[in-house]
C-alpha cells in the first residue's frame, strides 16, 4: 500500500547534473506542488546575474509561501531555504553521471534554453563548470551534509537514481 506524501516544503540539492530538476517536476506533478528553479531566480538573461540582495528578496517571497519545491544549490542560501522547508532531499550521485548528464542536457538543448533556466541563457557546459562539478563531494558535499545532520529537518540522501525513484513510488498522489 502507498503512503501519502506528507510534506508540503521541500528542498532538492545535489551536484549539477544530478537531476535535480527533473526529480522537482516529477514530484510537482505528482503531488501537486509549484517547483521553483534557483537557476531561474539568479541568472538573467545572457548569463548576466542579479545581485545577492535581489536574489534574496525573490528567494524570501518564494519560502514565505505554503507549498513549494525549491530546487538548486546556492549554497550561500542553504541554511535559510533549509529553516524554511519540512523536508530535504540530497541527490548524492557519481561525479562521472553527473559530468555525464550534463553533456547530454548540453547536446539535447544545444542553442537553445533548458526549461528550468532563464530564457535567454543557452545550455552550456564551460570549464567553471565542469571544475565546480569536480569538486563538489569535496568541497560543497560536507558543508551540505553537516547543516542537514545538525538541522531538525528530516532528510534523505540518495546515491542512485535508481533509489530515488524506488523511494518516490512508495508514496501515491492522492
Amino acid at each position: 500500500m502507498k503512503k501519502i506524501f506528507p510534506y508540503r516544503k521541500i528542498l532538492i540539492v545535489g551536484c549539477g547534473g544530478a537531476g535535480k530538476s527533473t526529480l522537482a517536476l516529477e514530484m510537482g506533478k505528482r503531488f501537486g506542488l509549484p517547483v521553483v528553479h534557483l537557476d531561474r531566480l539568479w541568472w538573467l538573461p545572457n548569463w548576466q546575474t542579479r545581485t545577492e540582495q535581489e536574489f534574496d528578496i525573490i528567494l524570501a517571497a518564494e519560502l514565505a509561501k505554503n507549498d513549494w519545491i525549491i530546487e538548486g544549490n546556492f549554497f550561500r542560501t542553504f541554511k535559510t531555504r533549509l529553516s524554511a522547508a519540512d523536508f530535504c532531499i540530497f541527490l548524492d550521485y557519481d561525479t562521472e553521471l553527473c559530468i555525464q548528464s550534463v553533456y547530454e542536457r548540453a547536446e539535447k538543448y544545444k542553442g537553445k534554453t533548458r526549461p528550468d533556466m532563464t530564457e535567454g541563457c543557452d545550455e552550456r557546459v564551460d570549464d567553471q563548470f565542469k571544475n565546480w562539478i569536480n569538486s563538489f563531494k569535496e568541497k560543497v558535499r560536507p558543508s551540505m551534509l553537516s547543516e542537514l545532520q545538525n538541522s531538525a529537518i528530516p532528510y534523505m540522501v540518495f546515491q542512485t537514481r535508481e533509489d530515488t525513484a524506488t523511494w518516490l513510488n512508495e508514496f501515491t498522489d492522492d
